[in-house]
């Protein structure tokens, strides 16, 4: 029970933190383009009071790590009107790219935070955990979210860079969008594609903390 408590522990604030800063990015990027919606809902702050969602940010984290050891929630619905935008199929890319693209600066800072660990000798587990923690979060948020299907942000990618009639089509997809990712977990698609995506992605991180790296060693 007290090695239970320690690791939701450990994900707690990595977790939290994943989900607030993915959705108060692209809150912010939304009305950066035109679109008050998630501004007038109180979304653009950081405050993760704003954007927690009991269920989904509390509840289903906690029994998905009892039951699989892996913890995975999600944050309020966030409330976009793309047809305020100025450029709506353009300017939707930029807000969907915007959430990964937090997620990886946060995995970034993580990174730094589990380097002046290891630098100045902190041998307690705990923080050094929670670190680790903090770079698998939200590289693991960020290459879920680019998965290239409707309803997500990587999805919203592919119907901003279609033509229109294929955008068009593309997007009727939307409602099956549950449907098809249950169907890439069955035949181990997202795996792999959770894989490389986080494994590409860690690769850049390292080779852009390598200069402090070199500084430290």
């Amino acid at each position: 029970m007290d090695e239970l408590i320690r690791n939701l522990a450990v994900y707690a604030l990595p977790v939290l933190l994943a989900i607030t800063m993915h959705d108060a990015a692209q809150a912010h990027v939304a009305r950066w383009f035109g679109d008050n919606t998630a501004h007038a809902d109180g979304r653009t702050t950081f405050n993760p009071l704003a954007h927690i969602d009991p269920f989904g940010t509390i509840v289903i984290p906690v029994i998905m790590y009892l039951m699989t050891s892996f913890v995975f929630g999600y944050a309020k619905p966030l409330r976009i009107n793309y047809g305020q935008m100025r450029h709506p199929k353009r300017d939707m890319a930029w807000v969907a790219l915007s959430g990964p693209a937090a997620n990886f600066i946060m995995a970034l800072l993580w990174l730094l935070i589990a380097i002046f660990l290891h630098h100045f000798a902190v041998q307690e587990a705990f923080p050094n955990l929670v670190a680790k923690a903090g770079i698998e979060t939200n590289l693991w948020l960020m290459a879920f979210n680019l998965l290239p299907i409707p309803s997500m942000d990587g999805g919203r990618v592919v119907f901003s860079l279609l033509p229109h009639k294929a955008a068009f089509h593309f997007a009727r997809l939307e409602p099956y969008g549950f449907i098809i990712l249950l169907l890439l977990i069955l035949v181990h698609v997202l795996t792999y594609w959770l894989l490389f995506v986080e494994s590409k992605a860690m690769s850049l991180l390292l080779l852009i903390v390598s200069p402090l790296n070199f500084l430290l060693n």
